[in-house]
């Protein structure tokens, strides 16, 4: 396995400066009242795209070299890889094929469209990531993996970066897990400059892949079933180089119920303004259900993305 470092992450930092945005990192006085600790959001539904996925897909995609960016580039996700894939591949003038479920959100899909790459509805969650990798052998295209890549592991890990710059105090971060990108370079970018920081993941019971793969202590599949934080469903490869840095970085996962979840996204647009889709919504429904385990200390929940279906959040706010 290729060494992923804290210098990776900063040489990354670098890469995709100008590209991404610096996202908020604000303290949330709700959060911080209920919990008698001071929470922090770092806002990544603020980032271009409405989601953090931008950084991995533009770190490992501009280190393409001229023969590959020709060959075009093809990637599974659920919606918010591709957004990153799609915009990516219009900044580097790369052409770009994206498999996607076929019961994508229809918020997702139309984003997708405005982008000229070409979409190919396919399958299931669990069914997209073998029939992009089948595409790439077959029509000689790079593959953009959405965690199970060491460059796309460490353009993630620029949130931690950025967490670090702004509160170098932290003593909790809790993180959304999928396939486990995100979390495992913000882990090693945390734990390089902090050993003590805690890290902590969140799943949901309806993808729950990652939780029991590390239950188990070797990748397992698991039949995931619907949950309001979509964008964490999908199994993971047997060689997921996520599932290895999350034994050694990650602290625990911990899957939180569906009700939380839809708390949550109501409390962080009642209560800060934000709309935020169900998976950037599980690091707060986290906290709703263990709001007095930190004790005084202090804690950033990664909001990791906003491409919420515009039906469902208007049902979800509507009920008080």
């Amino acid at each position: 396995m290729l060494e992923i470092d804290l210098e990776r992450i900063k040489e990354a930092q670098k890469r995709i400066a100008g590209i991404i945005l610096k996202t908020p990192l604000t303290r949330s006085e709700y959060l911080s009242k209920i919990s008698h600790n001071p929470i922090y959001l770092k806002l990544e539904n603020l980032q271009k795209t409405n989601s953090f996925k931008i950084r991995g897909a533009f770190n490992r995609m501009s280190l393409l070299t001229k023969n590959e960016k020709a060959q075009g580039v093809v990637a599974a996700s659920s919606g918010n890889h591709a957004q990153g894939v799609a915009m990516s591949a219009g900044y580097l003038n790369i052409s770009a094929i994206l498999v996607v479920p076929s019961m994508i959100s229809r918020n997702k899909l139309e984003k997708l469209k405005k982008y000229k790459v070409t979409i190919i509805p396919k399958g299931d969650f669990t069914t997209i990531e073998p029939d992009a990798r089948d595409i790439s052998r077959k029509d000689g295209l790079i593959y953009i993996s959405p965690y199970n890549d060491v460059d796309v592991i460490a353009g993630q890990g620029t949130i931690g970066l950025e967490i670090f710059e702004e509160l170098p105090q932290v003593d909790y971060i809790i993180a959304p897990v999928g396939g486990g990108g995100l979390i495992s370079g913000i882990a090693i970018a945390a734990k390089s400059i902090n050993p003590e920081v805690v890290i902590i993941g969140v799943q949901t019971k309806g993808a729950s892949t990652m939780y029991e793969s590390w239950k188990k202590g070797h990748v397992v599949k698991v039949n995931e079933v619907n949950t309001l934080a979509d964008g964490l469903s999908g199994g993971l490869e047997e060689d997921a180089l996520t599932f290895h840095i999350i034994q050694n970085y990650v602290d625990k996962i911990e899957l939180v119920k569906e009700e939380s979840v839809r708390s949550a996204i109501s409390i962080l647009y009642e209560k800060e303004g934000q709309i935020v889709e169900g998976a950037g919504a599980t690091v707060v429904a986290y906290i709703l259900e263990k709001r007095l385990e930190f004790s005084d200390k202090n804690v950033v929940a990664i909001i990791s993305g906003g491409n919420i279906e515009k039906t469902l959040f208007q049902e979800i706010i509507g009920k008080k």
